[in-house]
């Protein structure tokens, strides 16, 4: 029988392949571990700038999760905690989303605005206040929020007008928007347009005599109006933040996907809903922001297949105006 000889190059290059494996295999089952590190479970509470145990035990399972399947390479994940008040008052902001970066031990809480749903006169009412969150769905044109898993995905960004800023001093106004992309009743976020923006919108639109913009339309108009911030608001379903925030936050995802864990799910909903008809409180894992349940009394979930076909008889029954021009603007 003939001996086959192995280059030796080739013998240690298959075992420094096997250690770095290991190594990588260790590393992460160190970060799979169930237990939260030190540092971060110093931010863990109720109060404000903090975040809840579940909310956090479920974003960083999702964040593993995606990471162990190759989806996600982002060092950060994101987590929200829509059953916090947006606005506390005298103009300050809840903060109750949150920038977990793990790898650089650091961690940050924002304010973010949640789902405004709608009032349909006469037939149903799924419209939350500015402070709390009461009802959530994934109803097609709800405006709700719904909880769940989700991945961040592209960012587009598009011209929306122009607004004055100073004397005569007009600014091209630009919002990016980043897709999410949502898994189980959070699956037709693509469909509902659900995403990421900068809380500002232009309101009282007009035209306005620019030929010479690159953004002009075939007569020379473009879109003008002044620029409004919402960010202790409420939004049509999407998460929104701060222009500063938004910055920061899109920088870390483009082209770098990352997760989204948002609170509640409708099992939580219908968990705690039940608790607060039979008057008990809340125990056995179950949780909603004490300050807002007490506002709201009990919360409630609107799925798709119950209110899709409430919207549908509404619009059908309430058609819209036709479109009205948009007014040209008078020069100040």
């Amino acid at each position: 029988m003939r001996l086959r000889f192995i280059p030796l190059g080739i013998v240690i290059g298959f075992f420094v392949a096997v250690i770095a494996m290991t190594a990588s295999v260790r590393s992460f089952a160190a970060l799979q571990s169930s237990d939260v590190p030190t540092w971060l479970q110093a931010h863990v509470g109720d109060g404000d700038g903090q975040i809840t145990q579940i909310v956090l035990e479920r974003a960083r399972a999702l964040y593993l999760k995606k990471v162990a399947q190759g989806t996600v390479k982002n060092p950060c994940y994101f987590a929200m905690d829509a059953t916090r008040p947006g606005d506390l008052g005298n103009g300050v902001l809840g903060r109750r989303y949150y920038v977990v970066c793990e790898a650089s031990q650091s961690f940050r809480a924002i304010s973010s605005g949640h789902g405004g749903g709608r009032n349909l006169k006469g037939v149903v009412d799924f419209s939350n206040g500015r402070r709390c969150s009461k009802n959530f769905g994934n109803a097609m044109d709800s405006e709700l929020t719904a909880g769940g898993a989700y991945m961040t995905g592209e960012a587009k960004t598009s011209f929306k007008g122009y607004y004055r800023v100073g004397a005569k001093q007009d600014v091209a106004f630009q919002r990016t928007f980043i897709q999410f992309d949502g898994e189980g009743e959070a699956a037709n976020a693509r469909q509902r347009v659900i995403g990421g923006h900068a809380a500002q919108v232009l309101r009282g639109m007009c035209l306005r005599k620019s030929p010479n913009s690159s953004y002009a339309d075939h007569d020379g108009y473009v879109p003008f109006g002044k620029l409004v911030d919402y960010a202790g608001g409420r939004s049509n379903g999407c998460t929104s933040w701060s222009p500063t925030d938004t910055q920061q936050i899109i920088s870390m995802v483009k082209d770098n996907p990352t997760t989204l864990y948002i609170y509640p799910e409708s099992r939580d909903i219908a968990a705690v809903a039940k608790a607060a008809a039979s008057g008990h409180s809340l125990s056995g894992g179950l949780y909603w922001n004490a300050s807002c349940l007490k506002e709201i009394g009990s919360p409630k979930f609107w799925p798709r297949k119950t209110l899709e076909p409430i919207i549908a008889q509404y619009k059908q029954d309430h058609p819209a105006p036709p479109p009205q021009p948009v007014p040209i603007c008078k020069e100040p």
